[in-house]
């Protein structure tokens, strides 16, 4: 049984609400179109103490049961964070754009990525945009996101969806290497994400958006993170 989650769909015409099954759920790494942004990236992470990709951009495995539209989160102890990404969601053989948080546990990153990956549930938002809508003007979407850090809300993260491959780009680049088929009907795959303003760093609250400046529309979902305590 794959969990469900309910999107309304939004097209330049009008909107629908749908029940989305999601059959598998990939979390998309390293996947800045420049060698400079993915280097700046491999440092950004080498300071929290994890290791380089052995390619780029790699494809990651979660449960699909970790997407969650909920306004909390709950995280192990105080060494999580967020990443606002543009994600793409196969909806009955369409390609559906919306916006997410890739909220990552960082002790367990310098373990292990794929790891550290399942142990948060990824927020997003419950709205979707068709992504041929979007062609003509992709580059021009902008994502951002804000933390609140010690009780002030701070400008965390901010650029244009430019700066990652486009979504035909990590489909043709996963159907290459996956078992089951290529990016199919309910799957769902976060598309990478942005450098964190002031370095990556853990907050109380995570707000993020995509924003459309051609249709004059934006995304926007944001969460508290309520810390579980470590007792070993």
């Amino acid at each position: 049984m794959h969990p469900t989650l309910t999107f309304t769909l939004h097209t330049t015409t009008g909107a629908t609400t749908q029940a989305v099954p999601i059959r598998r759920t990939i979390i998309a790494g390293w996947t800045a179109r420049s060698r400079a942004a993915i280097e700046e990236h491999i440092a950004e992470l080498k300071e929290l103490g994890v290791a380089p990709p052995r390619k780029t951009p790699m494809f990651y495995r979660v449960a699909a049961s970790r997407i969650s539209q909920s306004d909390t989160l709950e995280a192990i102890g105080t060494a999580s964070s967020g990443e606002v990404e543009f994600f793409i969601l196969n909806v009955d053989g369409e390609i559906w754009v919306g916006a997410g948080s890739d909220h990552t546990d960082r002790e367990a990153e310098a373990v292990g990525i794929t790891l550290s990956k399942q142990l948060c549930d990824k927020p997003v938002a419950r709205d979707l945009w068709r992504l041929d809508d979007l062609l003509a003007h992709w580059d021009r979407l902008e994502l951002k996101a804000h933390a609140t850090i010690a009780g002030e809300r701070v400008l965390y993260q901010q650029g244009p969806v430019a700066a990652m491959l486009a979504p035909a780009d990590l489909i043709e680049a996963f159907a290459k290497e996956d078992g089951g088929g290529g990016f199919g009907p309910g799957d769902l795959m976060m598309c990478g994400t942005l450098p964190a303003i002031g370095g990556v760093r853990p907050a109380a609250r995570f707000d993020f958006e995509l924003s459309d400046p051609v249709l004059e529309r934006r995304i926007t979902h944001g969460y508290d993170i309520l810390e579980l305590p470590v007792n070993d």
